[in-house]
């Protein structure tokens, strides 16, 4: 681990109560500062690499709110992924049953885009309510491993197609949407999870872009991005993710496609949690001497949606069009059609549950707000505790099933008392783990759990329909 960044840890516990693992249990060692100094005591040779440390690291939640609280600057991030790396390097938690699994899921589905997209097809059928009954009620669910039998109930739902039908390699802005040179050139992330199961999202994405007057390019068949790696302690596998998703957005003068890094002015990505590791790009790769130059440039170009959305749309929503700076459709839908907040006749209330590595580890937080507050027809309400996490947190759910329930207990407590009609978020983790909670509560089954992309996209759609 990088000694140099455990050493700016200054012990002063402003990170204490903002780190739901040391609010649940009281412990030092179960704190963002307790781990550091357990980090530096084994680099200095005081504690040996223990079963107890991997647990450690293991029952964090990696929200990244300590983050946000340092005064430091501490990259929390960077020391938890060396020590997690670190754990399984060493085999700490090592089970055979936990070795395959690793391997099914990290090494081969989350290397293989045909494959994690063919499996997905499957379980799709699967998922269709009259088959998945015969299913059960003939025994065949039997056969299956028993963890994944406990895991099916909870399963994301399969959103096909995916977004290679729904999303052209190159789109451009329709002429009623906007007119002349578009005022920017995007290259938009489909990802993993998020292709597969929210590839609805990816197509609001792509939409809402080309209404602010952006062409949009998307790189076929994408594989993941390393975030899953990186979380969970496979660092190696994450640096080749990462080299390949360089390679995949860089392509002209490989596969001499139309994309060239050069010519494009922001990589969109609208997870939460992908757009936290692409991000850092450059810290993974810095000793790779044929990509830590092309990581940095990567990095300087990655953008969250909402946020670059809101940098492109949001201070234009009251200037006057021009020839020289027309307004597009997007800025016509929000200024042309004020919130019904301030019109008084809202007719849905939206509140916004914020993703953990959005906001702390992206440090957008204000934007998507911003942009819901000025959706036609809804009415934003705050969410209390906004910023905590749900307890999705990647594979939390799956390897801290009991904390996990506690941390979406405290959140649907929030949800109930803003009573939303929709509850908006911007990660797929968020955003299955809420809809599953809204599914099982009576009191929430009417909420509809969205992407903001998806309202802006609706509402676009609608002032075409007017």
């Amino acid at each position: 681990m990088d000694y140099s960044v455990v050493q700016q840890c200054m012990h002063c516990g402003l990170c204490l109560p903002t780190c739901p693992t040391f609010v649940e249990t009281g412990r030092e060692r179960s704190s963002p500062r307790g781990r550091i100094a357990l980090m530096r005591s084994i680099a200095d040779g005081e504690l040996p690499l223990s079963r107890e440390f991997a647990e450690e690291m293991d029952y964090c939640v990696g929200c990244l709110a300590c983050q946000t609280a340092c005064p430091a600057g501490v990259q929390y991030v960077s020391l938890l992924e060396k020590g997690r790396a670190a754990s399984e390097n060493a085999g700490l938690l090592d089970t055979p049953m936990r070795r395959v699994y690793r391997w099914l899921g990290l090494r081969l589905l989350m290397t293989r885009p045909w494959l994690l997209r063919l499996v997905a097809r499957g379980v799709a059928v699967q998922q269709i309510p009259w088959i998945r009954r015969t299913l059960y009620m003939i025994g065949a669910m039997r056969l299956a491993p028993k963890t994944l039998r406990d895991l099916e109930p909870s399963a994301p739902p399969i959103d096909a197609p995916f977004s290679d039908a729904r999303i052209k390699t190159v789109e451009t802005p329709p002429a009623e949407w906007w007119s002349g040179k578009p005022r920017a050139r995007v290259a938009v992330l489909t990802g993993c999870v998020q292709d597969i199961s929210f590839a609805r999202v990816n197509r609001a994405t792509v939409d809402v872009l080309l209404a602010a007057g952006c062409e949009v390019v998307t790189p076929r068949s994408q594989p993941c991005c390393g975030s899953l790696h990186a979380h969970n302690g496979d660092l190696d596998q994450a640096k080749e993710q990462a080299r390949r998703t360089l390679d995949m957005f860089d392509w002209q003068g490989l596969r001499a496609g139309p994309l060239a890094f050069d010519s494009v002015d922001a990589v969109i990505s609208n997870a939460g949690g992908c757009g936290s590791h692409l991000r850092h790009y450059a810290d993974l790769l810095a000793d790779d001497p044929n990509y830590a130059t092309r990581a940095k440039a990567w990095d300087a170009k990655v953008r969250d949606v909402q946020e670059f959305v809101w940098q492109v749309v949001g201070g234009g929503q009251q200037a006057v069009g021009s020839e020289a700076t027309p307004q597009s459709r997007l800025e016509r839908v929000l200024t042309r059609e004020p919130s019904a907040l301030a019109a008084g006749g809202a007719t849905k209330r939206v509140t916004y549950d914020a993703s953990c590595h959005l906001c702390h580890g992206q440090k957008v937080v204000s934007q998507p707000i911003e942009l819901l507050k000025r959706v036609p027809s809804y009415q934003f309400v705050p969410l209390a505790e906004s910023d905590w996490c749900c307890g999705a947190a990647g594979v939390y759910t799956i390897t801290q099933p009991e904390q996990a329930g506690k941390l979406l207990e405290r959140k649907l407590g929030h949800v109930k008392a803003a009573n939303p009609d929709v509850l908006a978020t911007a990660n797929p983790g968020c955003m299955h783990q809420l809809n599953l909670a809204c599914r099982d509560d009576a009191s929430l089954a009417n909420v509809r759990v969205a992407h903001p992309m998806e309202l802006l996209a609706e509402a676009c759609r609608a002032s075409d329909a007017s």
